[in-house]
């Protein structure tokens, strides 16, 4: 059961958003498209903790009507004493017996609880593209968001409000219109022609738009057709990728992706099958919120290989305060953060912080709070798994928010390869949200059973086994492929982190990379449930646990590398693809729901 975080009190806001194979390769040109800092985000996303209003400029104009109805109400029976109900754009104020001691006709409009106005507070109207609403006051119109054309936006004159694909997204998930790919901390020797790449698998029933930029440069411009795939290989950012710290604030370093209709999003760092590879399902920004609890990996002392996470931001001025997991870490000081992982950073649109780990130090357990949503992906430059066992593998995924995080989660291993019919063993790391966390395993794992402090986390390692866990406040699960020579396959590290049970989905669409040698899909779900994929029933489910099973599916190569799966029941899904000293791990997709506490 999940109970209220103890470390961060939730002030949550929902929000709404706001396939071919060839590779598309970007290039630098100006652009018309939204200025840096420009919202264009559908609605508020869900925020943190920390106070989250951006100032606002009033606004009593506009280039049309409001025509949003205005309220008419008479409740039934007196009314309180001194209460404001309005009939039309008559104000009257209740006397508590059925009658009213007041009554003023509105030369604007009436609003229930305020009175005369001279907007109904709520209501929107359109300035061109931008999108007005009427303050809380009533007293005038104050700017709202903006309509972006580049996510399929305008906003309508008639109702008022921004309208299209991506304004009624309806349930938060991995399937959204606008995203930030960015380049993650690799190993100085790999090899730079090797691109870093994005796949986009278009969700919708028609033709995307896809536009992508760095600051205000345009980097490319696709379209990607219903039911298709497009990748787009990307220029590498040398501040992001080369060296290995100290900690440092990259400006404009993540590139910025809208689609004019909802899209799914995985970045490879790199993109074809080769030592040091990792990937990522990315979120889109309307389910981002201010805090994320973070899973690293050990500093590699041996080779000076750090561990890393990287903050990035889509608003200005967003305020980024880190924590160190409990005690503090080994950390490369810079950019705001101090040597033992702490700090504060001030980010805008499109800028990165990463956050290096030092000799001896993990960053797992760390902590990120922000005044405006962030992206944060955890990682390692390159690893073993363990360390001292050949050979080291990039690490990185996309963390979910702590908000979408639970109590409830599946665990189970990989194939092999070559030989698809044995399990590759994982390190799994169970790390507490809130202090006094209690865990439950089924069946019983050889692990404790009870994390003391927010930040701790329980290891069990070089496993194969498939058990449930369950904690009785949220947690993050993440599983480490073991290196090659751990004697478990060819394949070398990738991290995954389990999808909470609460947020699997009924139906999915998932991107084998077809350049890689093999791909699988890991598929767990509720004993004797019906799973389709490409059409084809999925077989082979073994027992994981807790009344669930879990399948292997190795995934043929399509046209585009994409993938439908649906089923009677909601299930979950990761995707992987191995190789020789080589490996990525991602979750093939989940809702991003905002769980209440339990």
């Amino acid at each position: 059961m999940v109970r209220s975080l103890s470390c961060v009190p939730l002030a949550l806001v929902l929000a709404a958003c706001g396939d071919s194979t060839g590779q598309v390769t970007g290039s630098a040109n100006p652009t018309s498209a939204t200025a840096p800092g420009t919202s264009s985000t559908t609605g508020e996303p869900p925020t943190s903790d920390v106070t989250s209003g951006e100032p606002t400029t009033s606004s009593a104009t506009g280039t049309s009507d409001s025509t949003a109805s205005e309220p008419t109400t008479t409740p039934p029976g007196p009314c309180p004493q001194g209460q404001i109900v309005c009939a039309g754009d008559l104000a009257q104020v209740c006397d508590g017996m059925g009658g009213f001691s007041d009554e003023t006709a509105c030369s604007s409009a009436c609003a229930p609880g305020i009175g005369c106005v001279d907007c109904v507070p709520g209501t929107k109207q359109c300035d061109g593209q931008d999108e007005l609403v009427c303050n809380t006051e009533g007293t005038a119109y104050e700017p709202g968001q903006y309509c972006d054309p580049l996510l399929g936006l305008s906003c309508d004159g008639q109702g008022g409000g921004c309208v299209g694909a991506c304004a009624k997204l309806g349930s938060l998930s991995y399937i959204g219109c606008e995203y930030y790919p960015t380049v993650t901390q690799q190993y100085d020797i790999f090899d730079l022609n090797n691109p870093f790449a994005v796949a986009i698998s278009n969700a919708a029933e028609a033709t995307a738009m896809v536009t992508i930029t760095r600051g205000d440069e345009l980097v490319a411009q696709v379209t990607v057709p219903a039911e298709d795939v497009k990748v787009i290989t990307l220029p590498f950012v040398p501040e992001l990728i080369q060296g290995s710290g100290p900690t440092k604030h990259a400006k404009k370093g993540a590139y910025r992706l809208r689609a004019t209709k909802p899209v799914t999003v995985y970045q490879f760092m790199p993109l074809n099958a080769s030592q040091s590879n990792d990937a990522s399902l990315l979120l889109p920004v309307n389910t981002w919120t201010g805090n994320y609890v973070v899973a690293s990996w050990q500093y590699w002392d041996d080779y000076l290989l750090p561990g890393f996470y990287s903050v990035v931001a889509s608003r200005d001025n967003t305020i980024v305060k880190l924590q160190g997991p409990p005690g503090g870490t080994n950390t490369q000081a810079g950019g705001g953060v101090d040597a033992k992982g702490s700090g504060m950073a001030l980010l805008n649109t499109g800028d990165v912080l990463t956050v290096y780990s030092a000799a001896g130090g993990d960053l797992t357990g760390s902590f990120v709070h922000a005044d405006k949503p962030v992206q944060v992906i955890g990682g390692h430059e390159c690893t073993q798994v363990p360390i001292g066992v050949v050979a080291c593998d990039h690490l990185e995924e996309s963390l979910f928010p702590l908000e979408t995080l639970s109590g409830e989660y599946f665990v189970g291993p990989p194939v092999q390869t070559p030989d698809n019919a044995l399990e590759k063993a994982t390190f799994v790391r169970i790390i507490a949200a809130e202090d006094d966390t209690n865990l439950v395993y089924t069946p019983d794992q050889n692990a404790a059973k009870k994390i003391a402090k927010a930040g701790e986390f329980i290891e069990i390692a070089t496993s194969v086994a498939r058990f449930k866990v369950d904690a009785d406040k949220r947690v993050l699960v993440v599983q480490y492929m073991v290196s090659q020579e751990a004697g478990y396959g060819t394949s070398d590290p990738a991290m995954v982190q389990a999808v909470p049970i609460l947020q699997y989905r009924d139906n999915y669409i998932v991107y084998a990379n077809k350049l890689w040698v093999q791909n699988f899909a890991d598929i767990i779900a509720p004993d004797g449930a019906t799973i389709t994929v490409d059409g084809a029933m999925v077989t082979g489910f073994k027992p994981i646990g807790a009344g669930y099973s879990m399948a292997h599916l190795e995934l043929p190569d399509t046209a585009t590398g994409g993938h439908s799966m649906s089923s009677n029941v909601k299930f979950g899904v990761s995707t992987y693809g191995v190789m020789d000293y080589g490996s990525y791990w991602y979750p093939g997709g989940l809702d991003l729901a905002l769980l209440p506490p339990e």
